[in-house]
């Protein structure tokens, strides 16, 4: 049977579009990008030439307004997620958007409503990468009692991303660019919350160690107005508790990890340039795992969208519902750090 063409239109081409998206739709039988629209026509073009790709558009409106489109990639920043995909929707067109998966929770919640309206559409966020390999591996630990009752979690992402204060402003650091995403909390949390009951309060401390950055064309300084340290206490609808650390201004700290503490037993993940799983129980010391390749997962996000687009399966990685509900977690963390009291969750 032969398998139905998707053609895709690409709106922003960041390094994660060119290094992972375009080569991922590039990689499925049946599958042609037929057009591209980057933040400037010189860097459509350039895009364009590097992949081959017949079109560029002079906007993302008219991107969308092809007749020739059926997808859209979205790989702006977060500012126009939120935008680009209820016109997308609207259009009658699939949709793949870059996380994090709008500024705040009242965007987020504009883009689910949209995507109720249009079942018939495919609506996906790209996923957190981490914790991919070990995904199926550690549900299964999960599933069959090797942790027990869920205690505790401790999430780590600690690295130096900001601490040089004399580097020019990044979008990351400008809430009107990026929103309530601070730093990598969105994303680990994402990780985490494949394995673990919802959280239900959150009780946060924010820091902002540098308010200013030098910005380029300009004299005066830039006002950094996403915090870059943040300690949170969390609640699980079991009753486990949390700890997050979340800092880009820690220098040799220590990276990336999830801990989940049972009464059976003990799982640790670690993201670094591979992906690490320990384990650990009373009569067993904590040691690595080491899985068959066969059994580890990897990243499959343009196959999945796809395949969902042609009915052969079901978006696994990442559903608009799980974005609003991290969306719900990362603005919970700002307003709690705002107001300096706990706030429940889900946000009313």
């Amino acid at each position: 049977m032969a398998v139905k063409n998707v053609r895709i239109g690409i709106i922003g081409a960041g390094e994660n579009t060119r290094v992972r998206h375009i080569p991922g739709f590039r990689a499925i039988a049946g599958v042609e990008i037929v057009g591209v629209v980057n933040s400037t026509p010189e860097s459509s073009q350039r895009v364009a030439q590097e992949f081959s790709i017949s079109r560029t558009y002079p906007d993302w409106q008219a991107c969308i307004a092809d007749p020739d489109v059926d997808a859209v990639m979205i790989g702006t920043w977060p500012n126009l997620h939120c935008e680009v995909t209820c016109a997308a929707l609207n259009a009658g067109k699939h949709v793949l958007t870059e996380a994090r998966m709008a500024r705040n929770v009242g965007e987020a919640r504009k883009m689910l409503a949209a995507s109720q309206a249009h079942p018939e559409l495919v609506a996906q966020i790209v996923p957190s990468p981490f914790g991919l390999k070990h995904l199926d591996y550690v549900q299964q630990m999960i599933h069959g009692s090797y942790l027990g009752e869920l205690r505790e979690v401790v999430v780590i992402s600690v690295d130096d991303m900001f601490w040089d204060y004399t580097q020019p402003l990044h979008w990351r650091q400008d809430a009107d660019i990026s929103g309530y995403n601070t730093l990598s909390l969105g994303i680990i949390h994402e990780t985490l919350s494949r394995w673990v009951p919802l959280p239900t309060r959150v009780y946060a401390q924010t820091a902002t160690f540098e308010p200013t950055r030098p910005v380029f064309g300009k004299q005066e300084p830039g006002r950094v107005t996403v915090p870059d340290s943040v300690q949170i206490l969390t609640q699980f609808e079991n009753g486990a508790r949390g700890i997050y650390h979340i800092s880009g201004v820690d220098l040799c700290g220590p990276g990336r990890q999830i801990h989940l503490y049972g009464s059976n037993g003990t799982i640790k993940l670690e993201f670094g340039e591979t992906e690490r799983l320990y384990a650990g129980r009373r009569s067993l010391p904590l040691s690595e795992i080491v899985i068959d390749p066969d059994k580890l997962g990897d990243w499959r996000v343009e196959a999945e969208f796809v395949g969902a687009i042609r009915g052969e399966e079901q978006v696994r990685l990442t559903d608009f519902e799980t974005g609003v509900r991290y969306m719900e977690f990362t603005e919970a963390v700002i307003l709690s750090g705002r107001t300096g009291q706990a706030i429940d969750l889900p946000l009313k």
